[in-house]
């Protein structure tokens, strides 16, 4: 299989190669984005990383999640599909001894509809692109942000955020649109007003056969 690498742009594991396999829809945010990002964050967080928590919903190669990392963050969940890729984030996880990273194997989807204990200060998706991804994720991302918490977007073309969102920053690398946005607190207390409404209305129910969530923080899922 063929195989390049990337690296890590800044922070404890600045340099680390990052192994990217060959497999559709895989691209590896180039470096110079990755900066731009984290600068980005740098100014808006004050330079604080250590106590934010981060999701990496379409984790790839790792790139993302590696250098939130490699930054300080306290918690980096990724999420991947693809059983090759998750061999190998799980492999640089434990040369790099990152015990503040989590992987799981599985649909960001799931993981979307049963993720439910303390919500994340930055949500990160690049999607394959030409999917359709972001028009069925809006709607899930209010239930795992904080109050004023930051999305990080790269696509295909420019993105038209719902209301509830800001677009802070956004720029262009060739042929890959990326944007940080943040979301408004008042509108998450109404999704969730709206979320606690339907769930009385379903009291008892329970979906056939999956847990009420995953166990993340205690567990990396096989």
């Amino acid at each position: 299989m063929k195989k390049h690498v990337v690296r890590i742009v800044g922070g404890d594991y600045r340099r680390t190669p990052i192994p990217v396999i060959d497999a559709a829809g895989l691209r590896p945010t180039p470096d110079r984005v990755r900066e731009t990002l984290f600068n980005w964050l740098h100014h808006l967080w004050a330079g604080n990383f250590s106590q934010k928590r981060v999701l990496d919903l379409f984790a790839g190669s790792g790139a993302l999640g590696f250098e939130a990392a490699s930054r300080g963050v306290a918690h980096v969940q990724m999420v991947e599909s693809n059983p090759a890729a998750v061999a190998a984030l799980r492999a640089l996880k434990t040369r790099l001894k990152a015990e503040h990273i989590r992987i799981h194997a599985g649909s960001a989807m799931i993981v979307l509809e049963r993720l439910n204990d303390t919500p994340f200060d930055l949500v990160m998706l690049d999607p394959p692109f030409d999917q359709g991804w972001l028009d069925r994720l809006w709607d899930k991302l209010p239930a795992v942000l904080s109050d004023d918490g930051l999305l990080y977007i790269e696509s295909e073309a420019p993105v038209i955020a719902p209301a509830s969102f800001e677009v802070l920053r956004q720029s262009r690398a060739g042929h890959v649109h990326f944007h940080l946005l943040r979301f408004a607190a008042l509108q998450k207390k109404v999704n969730n007003r709206d979320i606690n409404e339907s769930n009385k209305l379903k009291s008892g129910d329970a979906q056939e056969g999956l847990p009420s969530s995953f166990p993340f923080e205690n567990s990396e899922s096989a």
